[in-house]
C-alpha cells in the first residue's frame, strides 16, 4: 500500500492500532493538521478536538483530549491522554458532563480552568458522537 501510513493511536490504558491508513487529522495548538504517507518527520502539541481517520476509503472519528504527534515518513504516532472512537461514546454520560461543568463555571467556588477544559471535551465528545 503505497499511499498509506501506519497510525497508532496510544493513551495511557490502550492502543488503538489503525494499521495502514490514507490519511490522518487532528487537532494541533495552532488549528487542524493532515498527514498522509511520506509526511516530513514533525513533533506536533494536540488539543482537544476530533480526529478522523480515513481507512480503505471509510472515515472514522475519534474524541480526543490532547497529546502530541509524532510523525514519521512512514507511520504516526498520536501520544494522547485520552481517546474514544465515535461509536464508543456514551452521549448521556458526556450531556450529563456537559451540564456540570456549565454549572461548574457559574459557580464562584469551583475551578474555573478545570470547568472550562471539562466543557471542551464534553462538547468534543457530543460532536463527535453524532458523526
Amino acid at each position: 500500500m503505497a499511499n498509506t501510513i501506519q497510525l497508532e493511536i496510544i493513551t495511557p490504558t490502550k492502543v488503538f492500532d489503525e494499521g495502514q491508513v490514507e490519511y490522518v487529522r487532528a487537532p494541533s495548538l495552532d488549528g487542524l493538521f493532515g498527514v498522509q504517507s511520506k509526511h516530513a518527520p514533525a513533533i506536533i502539541a494536540m488539543k482537544t478536538g476530533e480526529i478522523k481517520v480515513v481507512k480503505e476509503g471509510k472515515t472514522n472519528y475519534f474524541s480526543t483530549s490532547g497529546g502530541f504527534a509524532d510523525i514519521r515518513p512512514e507511520n504516526v504516532q498520536l501520544l494522547v491522554e485520552t481517546a474514544e472512537r465515535a461509536e464508543d461514546i456514551d452521549k448521556d454520560r458526556a450531556q450529563t458532563a456537559l451540564e456540570k461543568a456549565k454549572k461548574s463555571l457559574q459557580s464562584t467556588d469551583a475551578n474555573h480552568a478545570r470547568a472550562r477544559t471539562a466543557l471542551e471535551r464534553s462538547k468534543t465528545r457530543l460532536k463527535v458522537a453524532d458523526l
